[in-house]
C-alpha cells in the first residue's frame, strides 16, 4: 500500500498503488496502516450515529411542541429553518416510497 502524509507524518491518504500524492510503500499489515484504517471506520461510525441522533432530536423537538413545552417560533430562525427543511425532504421521501418510516416512535 502507498501513502501520502501531512506535514505532521500522519497518513491521509492511501492507494494499492503508487501515486502522484502516494509514493510511500508500507506492508498492508503495518501499524500504522492498522490505526489509519481502524480510525476511518471510527470516523464512519460516528458519522452514522450522528444521523441517527439528529433524527431522536427532531422527534424530542416534535413531542415537545405537541405538549405545548416549546413553541416553534421559540427556536432560532435558523434552527426553524432546518427543521421545516428536515420535515419537507422527509415528507417528499416518504411519499415517493424510498424511505420507510418505521422509526416514527424512535423516543
Amino acid at each position: 500500500m502507498y501513502v501520502k502524509r501531512d506535514e505532521k507524518g500522519s497518513i491521509v491518504q492511501v492507494c494499492k498503488e503508487p501515486t502522484p500524492d502516494c509514493k510511500e510503500y508500507l506492508t498492508p499489515g503495518s501499524a500504522e496502516l492498522v490505526a489509519f484504517f481502524a480510525a476511518e471506520d471510527e470516523t464512519a461510525r460516528l458519522r452514522e450515529s450522528d444521523m441517527e441522533f439528529v433524527r431522536v432530536l427532531e422527534d424530542v423537538i416534535t413531542l415537545l411542541m405537541d405538549k405545548g413545552i416549546l413553541r416553534f417560533t421559540d427556536l432560532p430562525e435558523k434552527a426553524q429553518e432546518k427543521l421545516l427543511d428536515r420535515q419537507t425532504l422527509r415528507k417528499r421521501v416518504n411519499d415517493v416510497g424510498l424511505m420507510d418510516d418505521d422509526d416514527s416512535d424512535v423516543i
